[in-house]
């Protein structure tokens, strides 16, 4: 009777042995987490971003979103001797070599260079994206029409602007300059009413950094780089695209990271946390105030009652 209950301890303790030991056996790298990029290229800044998290019990891998295009996987981010290093084949990089990255923590940084698809290399920095608070049962103060009927007041185009007025509507008939609010926000409950032409392409960007997509798209379900979805992050939970032509309406709700979409009177996201930047966002600095950017460089689109409501801070 002692033999067999030692028998059966002994199988107990090796039985938790293989199904525990392996959730622990791996420690938790200094590299883990989400980090705001920014690649030195050409004497511009381009803002990127990077995830690392553990695979299992020895591989680390992650996300990357380049300063153009969506969040792509990283198979594997290797350690070596004192650094890092990790490829990604190109997205909408011209060429057809992968990126290279070699990195290294300094401090409370990251440092490193990447190798572009034309074989150029460029020196990049990453800081530690910041938690940003969220509250639940906020104070909201009052509406602001952004888009005055009238004019371009209260707006900028980076770079030759095609944008106009006509008939209460803001138009932009052809590919051109993104639109920027000259005002910047931190948590707020937006507005919006648009329409596009067959087979056209825009997009929304919440504190200029995370692009609301917006496009004439078929579909068969939802995706997260089509109608209403966080471009490249987060999946509607279903399609509810008008056709080309008709106004159609996003309801949107930001505080901290975490958004929910209302799409022509469907809730399409619930109070999800998007994870970092998108590409094509203005910067990454993802603790600061941000204002709205409308795509224009895609494809012609139009808005009205464009209607923003400012979180009250104390």
């Amino acid at each position: 009777m002692k033999k067999n209950t030692i028998k059966i301890l002994s199988s107990i303790a090796f039985f938790m042995a293989i199904t525990i030991a392996p959730v622990n056996a791996q420690q938790i790298s200094p590299l883990e987490g989400r980090w705001d990029m920014v690649i030195n290229y050409e004497g511009k800044e381009l803002p990127s971003w990077l995830e690392v998290r553990h695979s299992g019990t020895h591989t680390l891998v992650g996300r990357f979103v380049y300063a153009s295009g969506s969040a792509r996987p990283v198979s594997e981010i290797k350690l070596t001797g004192g650094g890092f290093n990790f490829s990604i084949p190109p997205q909408w990089e011209p060429g057809e070599k992968n990126m290279e990255f070699e990195g290294m923590m300094d401090g409370d940084v990251l440092k490193g260079t990447m190798r572009f698809t034309d074989g150029k290399s460029y020196n990049w920095m990453a800081s530690r994206a910041p938690v940003l608070p969220y509250e639940k049962n906020p104070k909201w103060g009052n509406p602001i029409a952004l888009f005055n009927g009238k004019d371009l007041n209260g707006w900028h185009a980076m770079g030759e602007n095609q944008w106009i007025v006509d008939s209460g509507i803001l138009k932009s008939p052809k590919s051109g300059s993104n639109l920027v609010s000259d005002e910047s926000f931190t948590d707020f409950k937006l507005h919006v009413e648009f329409r596009y032409p067959e087979g056209s392409n825009s997009g929304i960007y919440l504190r200029g950094r995370y692009e609301l997509q917006i496009m004439d798209g078929n579909a068969p379900e939802p995706l997260d780089v089509e109608f209403g979805g966080i471009y490249g992050f987060l999946t509607p939970n279903e399609m509810v695209a008008k056709k080309a032509g008709d106004w159609q309406v996003f309801d949107v709700t930001l505080i901290g990271n975490r958004v929910s979409i209302v799409a022509n009177g469907s809730a399409i996201i619930n109070d999800q946390i998007i994870p970092g930047i998108t590409g094509g966002a203005l910067d990454s600095k993802e603790g600061m105030p941000g204002p709205l950017m409308i795509q224009g460089d895609h494809g012609p689109i139009e808005f009205r009652n464009i209607v923003i409501t400012p979180r009250v801070t104390e």
